[in-house]
């Protein structure tokens, strides 16, 4: 690895897990005392000392949910002391900034965080926007039960009709939400401005100083693209990345052991895609239960730990049903994806016990056959905007979709310049079962006093970083308690 990341990162304000409910309660209907204290979700992202945070919600908070803003760029969905709700974010929404106080030291919020962040990352807001309409899951149930008599260019037409109007939505943002980073930094800065602190210590967001991280998956869909594997991990190798492969267990193809085998022994991982790509994983919960125990079976079959639902359709109030340690299905921004919405995070998230590695690029099917672009330059301004957050680049590239000479040159430009910028600066390049170990170590490390200095303790410790977020000029900066050598 080459030289560490810059010592101090800036990250603008002005751009700016766990409240679990069932899909019987839902974020409007949340009584108050359901939530986590807000203090607890910013010591949650950051591993810094509890007693250097102290924010609370200012009670009593709204009975229903809606959109309101936290300064000009921070769209959120949620309850509120006083906004103003709209239905919808593209409204004009009320700014409830102003109504931020502090009481002896206290932040004091005028809406809970934990739950506004919880309604970001697990699309809560969509609810909101009354998401999927009876026509729609008529049509979506007719489109699938006709998908395998139509060939690419009838798919292709449909989904450029379901997406046509992607370029009006303005939430969340494209091509990268940051929406749960900048709410974080905002909220962690007023309370330091509270409490008259001008830094704070906490546990780096990645191992060893390193300034993002870059994960690769595969998601296996045909015959064809299965036979393609070997090839891709060849290229994947000739450019030093290790990938994931989603493979789908039954009908769409046969599963040779002796291929997975062999992405084992190359260093590639697999992981479980659905049961049969047929996109209906969701519809129905008794059916999905159904389902949910093969799958879990099929994981145990392929010593797999994480999940992939096909076409990204996801549904977190039910995976409680799935027996894996990740999963793999939230897009950060999704107005082109059959389910619209995302996550507006670039940091892995707990849903429950599983954590949440999230999707943050644009997949290769959406940019070669939907915006019909053979250029890298949308991954490149998505990787930009990602490592301002210091965040998870975290890709999806078929092997069905690379297998000509114009796509596949395209990804290995991808690859070429992926390399090139880990070979300028520290990125982490990991399996998401790597990023999986390393965020569950991360979330149980403490940041402690040592004398007059601060050291994180926590099993898996060798690996952290010490970091302080500062208050420079009204604005957060990030920097290392010491300067990164090179690795």
């Amino acid at each position: 690895m080459s030289a560490g990341p810059t010592k101090g990162l800036e990250t603008s304000l002005d751009r700016s897990s766990q409240l679990f409910l069932t899909d019987e309660v839902s974020a409007s209907e949340a009584r108050p005392g359901m939530h986590v204290q807000p203090s607890e979700a910013v010591i949650d992202h950051y591993r810094c000392p509890q007693d250097l945070i102290d924010v609370v919600s200012n009670e009593p908070l709204s009975s229903s949910a809606g959109f309101f803003r936290f300064g000009q760029n921070g769209i959120c969905y949620g309850r509120s002391r006083e906004a103003v709700f709209s239905a919808r974010p593209d409204s004009k929404l009320d700014d409830v900034a102003s109504e931020v106080a502090v009481e002896n030291e206290r932040l004091l919020l005028p809406f809970n965080l934990k739950e506004v962040i919880d309604n970001l990352r697990l699309e809560r807001y969509r609810n909101g926007e009354a998401a999927e309409s009876t026509f729609f899951r008529l049509c979506k149930k007719l489109y699938y039960h006709l998908r395998p008599f139509t060939n690419q260019m009838v798919r292709k037409q449909v989904q450029k009709f379901h997406a046509r109007n992607w370029k009006k939505r303005l939430f969340p943002q494209w091509p990268i939400d940051t929406t749960v980073e900048n709410l974080f930094e905002r909220v962690l800065l007023l309370s330091m401005k509270a409490r008259g602190l001008e830094k704070i210590p906490f546990v780096w967001f990645w191992p060893n100083g390193a300034r993002g991280c870059l994960t690769m998956t595969h998601d296996v869909e045909t015959k064809a693209g299965r036979d393609f594997c070997p090839t891709l991990m060849d290229v994947d190798e000739a450019f030093g990345i290790k990938a994931a492969f989603g493979i789908v267990p039954e009908e769409r193809y046969e599963v040779p052991s002796v291929l997975l085998a062999s992405m084992r022994s190359r260093g590639f991982e697999v992981i479980i895609q659905d049961l049969n790509h047929d996109g209906r994983l969701f519809d129905e919960k008794e059916e999905f239960l159904r389902r949910a125990k093969i799958i879990n079976r099929h994981a145990r079959e392929y010593g797999a730990e994480g999940f992939r639902a096909a076409i990204l359709y996801r549904k977190p109030e039910w995976y409680e049903a799935l027996d894996f340690a990740f999963d793999t299905s939230f897009p950060n921004v999704a107005p082109l994806d059959p389910q619209q919405g995302g996550c507006c995070t670039v940091m892995p998230f707990f849903i429950g016990e599983m954590l949440e590695i999230p999707i943050t690029a644009v997949q290769d099917y959406t940019l070669f056959h939907v915006l019909n672009e053979r250029s890298i330059d949308l991954w490149k301004a998505q990787t930009d905007m990602v490592l301002k957050k210091n965040g998870l680049l975290s890709f999806i590239v078929h092997p069905d979709y690379v297998l000509q000479p114009d796509t596949l040159s395209v990804y290995k430009h991808l690859l070429g310049y992926l390399k090139g910028l880990r070979d300028k600066t520290s990125i982490w390049c990991a399996l998401p079962s790597e990023i999986n170990a390393w965020w569950r170590a991360r979330n149980k490390m403490s940041v402690v006093k040592d004398g007059d200095s601060w050291r994180i303790v926590g099993e898996g410790c060798e690996r952290a970083v010490l970091a302080y977020a500062k208050n420079v000029e009204g604005k957060l900066i990030y920097e290392f308690s010491q300067p990164m050598q090179a690795q």
